[in-house]
């Protein structure tokens, strides 16, 4: 029963985040959304940072009517486009002084297969790729705001993930549920290898929860009937995003990086998101892929 409330709790603090920037992917909807308007109201300035541009000036007239904040923006971005990602962080570098959050918070869920302009399948392109060059681009300025965080999204279903250096883009097989395992597994891995290898910036994966969010649009018949069953228990986009808002605020986190969370609280993952040898080896095919080079 503890458990249960803890799942559902919203968590609590006082902290207020004055002068400080946080940048957020996918925040013109769901969890994304539900974390601008908590931190705006921290006193944080707000970059919003998604693909469709109406929806996104939605968003941004909701966060600052919301929050009182109006030191809120929002600007394009499509990571599954590396240009869009290059021209967006260009921007970023160029015209903020200090980025002290990134939140790689937008991703796509068990989608039928496609490819991103690049050529990487769907999944892992935008929920890992797109976040992986991101992070790369903004990272000497996250260093020069020092002390920052980087905090990606992943999910539960990094457990039933595994990945195949081998066919990364699913083009021998296409499974929608095991590339998207595979894609949230890949951003634990990610997450680890930061933490080795920046100095001065934290990085943390949590697990939201069950979330009632618009990644279930492309779950098949069968899939909509068990969410339907488990929707008792599936969190709203206000709590699913109170793990997040934790990773960003929480000041108990200033000496952690590279650990896993769920509801507000170091969480278990699974043994192969533990494994330090595929997150190198994860690592270095990315930037191979991404035509980096990010030692």
């Amino acid at each position: 029963m503890q458990a249960l409330r803890n799942y559902f709790r919203p968590w609590s603090s006082e902290v207020k985040l004055v002068g400080k920037t946080v940048l957020i992917t996918g925040a013109n909807t769901g969890i994304g959304k539900e974390t601008a308007i908590d931190l705006a109201k921290r006193g944080m300035r707000v970059i919003i940072a998604c693909r469709d541009m109406e929806k996104g000036d939605a968003a941004l007239k909701e966060v600052i009517e919301t929050s009182g904040n109006q030191n809120v923006v929002c600007k394009k971005l499509d990571l599954a486009d590396c240009n869009s990602i290059k021209e967006f962080a260009q921007s970023i570098n160029s015209e903020e002084k200090q980025l002290n959050i990134l939140i790689n918070n937008a991703g796509v869920m068990a989608c039928p297969y496609g490819k991103t302009t690049d050529g990487f399948e769907m999944q892992i392109g935008v929920n890992h790729m797109g976040h992986f060059l991101l992070t790369f681009l903004l990272h000497d300025l996250l260093k020069k705001s020092a002390p920052a965080r980087i905090i990606t999204v992943s999910s539960m279903a990094h457990r039933w993930g595994t990945i195949n250096l081998d066919d990364i883009n699913s083009e021998k097989s296409y499974d929608k549920t095991k590339a998207y395992s595979q894609s949230k597994l890949a951003n634990i891995l990610f997450t680890r290898c930061l933490a080795k290898k920046l100095k001065g910036v934290t990085a943390y994966a949590l697990h939201p929860g069950v979330v009632q969010t618009e990644l279930w649009r492309h779950l098949n018949r069968p899939q909509q009937a068990v969410t339907w069953l488990i929707k008792p228990f599936t969190k709203t986009s206000v709590q699913g995003a109170q793990t997040t808002i934790f990773c960003a605020v929480a000041p108990e986190l200033e000496t952690e990086s590279g650990n896993y969370y769920s509801d507000c609280a170091p969480a278990s993952c699974s043994n192969a998101a533990m494994d330090d040898e595929m997150a190198q080896r994860l690592w270095d095919l990315s930037c191979q892929m991404l035509k980096i080079t990010w030692d």
